[in-house]
């Protein structure tokens, strides 16, 4: 569109009679856990494209540049060049690298990559282009779509008092916060027992619930209710080892239905195994998972998780099959169960 600019400015511009300038930053704010500030999530980027459309559509704005302008703050800049870039390649038909292209144009300075939810050292950065091309991917693959998005119940049902859950691939994957074994309040904190995730859980067809981590309610509370219910547990902030990653995936291509994946908080644990599913079956890359289940779920995939990620998906382009070997090989090893250098078991 060659009325549409993107520009980093120092100070506030006045509208001309040529140029409407607008500054979402203040407007669209990410809600960070820890050192993480971005990429800001589904229902923002809804509600910028909306904004966006009416400014392009309006008549007063018909014979005006528009001209979106974010301020030299590193991390609101990156957020206000995934808005921008991702409209482009949702409305504009732009692919990802010639939205990045036109980002990173003229003179414009790098942007800073996004980090994982941590206060540990980042490991593994996430460009605005994975964001570019995650958001590509997901629109590709039908897992969105604006004309018919409700933000009103995505940003209800985020909220930890409606259950903190999260589409990923909607009628498949729902990522939620674990359950508790009673519904109350515990110092200012909103837990809900399984019975409250029933009425959700049938209207959307979710047949499967899978644990990952350790039981605090009794499984068969969703068994009785008619609801298939698996365990696959593995330590808080880890990687899962092959066996339990077969075996997600295994129970995931074999149900029919959504399935509701749940750790303790629904972010790490969660996103990691939602992620590998994503690389077999939508060919999505590790840098594009972790973005799109970042962009639905904020905080997901933590530390190691993306390292993790990033291994599997360069094995699984090399070949399905190795997935499975690389998998356990993974595991051995940072269990410190398999030392390379003695190539024997400890």
């Amino acid at each position: 569109n060659s009325r549409l600019y993107f520009a980093t400015l120092r100070s506030k511009p006045k509208s001309t009679a040529n140029t409407h300038y607008f500054c979402t930053d203040d407007e669209f704010v990410y809600e960070n856990f820890y050192a993480d500030f971005g990429p800001l999530n589904l229902a923002m980027l809804y509600r910028y494209c909306c904004k966006l459309n009416k400014k392009l559509k309006s008549f007063t704005l018909t014979r005006k540049r528009i001209v979106h302008y974010t301020s030299f703050d590193q991390r609101k800049r990156s957020n206000a060049a995934v808005l921008i870039g991702g409209y482009a390649v949702i409305y504009l038909k732009k692919t990802p690298e010639e939205a990045y292209r036109a980002l990173i144009s003229g003179s414009n300075a790098a942007y800073l990559p996004f980090r994982d939810a941590s206060f540990g050292n980042c490991t593994f950065n996430l460009t605005v282009l994975d964001c570019l091309q995650g958001i590509r991917k997901a629109l590709q693959h039908g897992f969105f779509n604006f004309e018919t998005f409700d933000v009103d119940e995505y940003e209800h049902y985020e909220r930890v008092e409606n259950g903190d859950l999260n589409w990923i691939v909607p009628g498949k994957f729902l990522a939620f916060s674990g359950p508790h074994p009673k519904t109350k309040v515990e110092n200012g904190y909103p837990l809900h027992a399984p019975e409250a995730y029933f009425p959700y859980f049938r209207k959307h067809n979710v047949t499967t619930i899978i644990r990952l981590n350790k039981k605090i309610y009794d499984a068969k509370r969703f068994t009785d209710a008619g609801f298939s219910h698996y365990d696959l547990f593995f330590p808080d902030g880890t990687t899962p080892n092959d066996i339990i990653a077969r075996r997600f995936l295994h129970i995931c291509e074999n149900t029919d239905g959504a399935v509701a994946v749940h750790c303790k908080a629904g972010l790490g644990r969660t996103g990691t195994l939602i992620g590998c599913y994503l690389m077999k079956h939508y060919r999505f890359t590790a840098g594009e998972a972790i973005a799109w289940i970042r962009i639905c779920r904020p905080g997901s995939v933590i530390g190691p998780q993306q390292n993790f990620l990033e291994e599997v998906f360069l094995r699984l382009k090399h070949s399905p099959l190795l997935l499975q070997t690389y998998l356990l090989s993974f595991w051995l090893n940072s269990s410190g169960i398999f030392s390379s250098d003695h190539k024997t078991f400890l």
